[in-house]
């Protein structure tokens, strides 16, 4: 990754409106000041709630347009047989995703449920068959072995997962994906979210400076607010 930070002219088309439709939805949040505490563990000055997104359809319809088109060129047009979801943030993604696709919809179980048939994936799968995974973002990807796994010992294929927003930052993310046998498909990062957010100006240059700092080192400011460091 370049250590020069992107200007929003450089971003494609894709991440650029990506990044820019969170942002005019308000899903995006800058608070250098006081850190965000991530489910993954990592201290960091951002946060972005993707979930936001289910209640903007003009928003989401040009997600979901842009995700199946690059789902498609990068993985291919035949490739996939279902669409499962990561609960719970990953359901709605999935939901449209599977209809833009024109394939069947699955979501996948934090864990099993403790009743009936303790099921871990809900919706038909079956021997073979061949799963995107699906979840509205991803920090250092770690969340997305767990249902992956799960798919799989269901006796189906996935090799690959797609999320909305990826940070970007954290160092060999994708390469420890790619250990799983799991490519990780992504419309923006970070990187281009800053990009757009100082070109428009949506946040104070003290607030853009603070981000800007974080992505430099993001493990050495994660351990400097209390977060996790390796």
């Amino acid at each position: 990754m370049s250590d020069q930070p992107k200007t929003a002219s450089h971003c494609s088309y894709a991440a650029k409106t990506v990044a820019r439709i969170l942002l005019d939805i308000g899903a995006v949040n800058f608070r250098p000041e006081e850190a965000y505490i991530l489910t993954s563990g990592w201290a960091s000055p951002t946060y972005i709630d993707c979930r936001k997104l289910i209640s903007f359809p003009r928003a989401r319809r040009k997600v979901i347009e842009l995700a199946a088109r690059q789902i498609s060129d990068n993985a291919g047009y035949e490739r996939f047989d279902a669409v499962a979801g990561g609960e719970t943030a990953g359901i709605p993604y999935s939901a449209w995703l599977a209809d833009a696709l024109d394939l069947p919809m699955q979501y996948v179980r934090k864990k099993p449920k403790g009743f009936g048939r303790k099921a871990r994936i809900e919706g038909d799968i079956h021997e073979n068959q061949r799963v995107l995974l699906v979840e509205d973002l991803a920090t250092d990807g770690a969340s997305k072995v767990n249902f992956v796994n799960a798919i799989r010992e269901a006796g189906a294929e996935c090799k690959h997962a797609f999320v909305v927003f990826f940070y970007g930052v954290f160092p060999n993310a994708l390469e420890e994906l790619k250990k799983d046998d799991i490519e990780l498909h992504y419309l923006c990062t970070w990187h281009d979210v800053l990009a757009v957010a100082e070109e428009g100006e949506y946040f104070s240059p003290e607030a853009i400076a603070g981000v800007r700092d974080f992505l430099a080192d993001p493990i050495g400011w994660s351990k400097a607010h209390g977060g996790k460091h390796d």
